[in-house]
């Protein structure tokens, strides 16, 4: 399934996240079936609270196209989009989200809240549960790792 497919590129992103310590999630912008951006998160690494991998792949993909209107577009994200990367997704007018795992601290695709339905400006078709196991288990075992190491810091 094509779903699967892009999912596992965004996968392959989110490890690159892990590796480099920052919450592992990663994203791939695709048109016309073909991958024109791909990101990770980089919160850590450019102390920037807004370089979330969707927010991140937006920017690419708008450069890519050379338009900041990304029609046709689908965006492939390991965890569910949080406010501001769902704004993002509604702003750049982007055709179709596909997540992974639910997200229900900050999740704006019906977890937490759902600003996608009967949105004014644009709507977007929202596609989840794709590969939500491994998206869900690399987010896990993330955050296992971290409480680890606190308890061994204050042990």
């Amino acid at each position: 399934m094509q779903d699967e497919i892009f999912m596992r590129e965004a996968l392959d992103e989110a490890q690159i996240a892990y590796n480099l310590g920052e919450v592992p999630v990663g994203a791939v912008v695709v048109f016309q079936n073909q991958i024109i951006a791909r990101a990770h998160n980089q919160v850590e690494t450019l102390q920037d609270a807004t370089a979330h991998a969707e927010t991140l792949c937006l920017r690419l993909a708008a450069q890519s196209l050379a338009n900041w209107r990304l029609l046709g577009c689908t965006l492939y994200s390991t965890l569910e989009p949080c406010l501001m990367c769902a704004g993002s997704l509604i702003l750049s007018r982007v055709q179709t989200v596909v997540w992974g795992a639910p997200d229900p601290r900050h999740g704006a695709g019906g977890s937490l809240m759902n600003v996608f339905i009967n949105h004014p400006i644009h709507q977007v078709e929202v596609r989840q549960g794709i590969l939500r196991e491994q998206s869900a288990d690399l987010l896990k075992k993330f955050f296992q790792e971290r409480r680890k190491c606190k308890i061994s810091l204050t042990s």
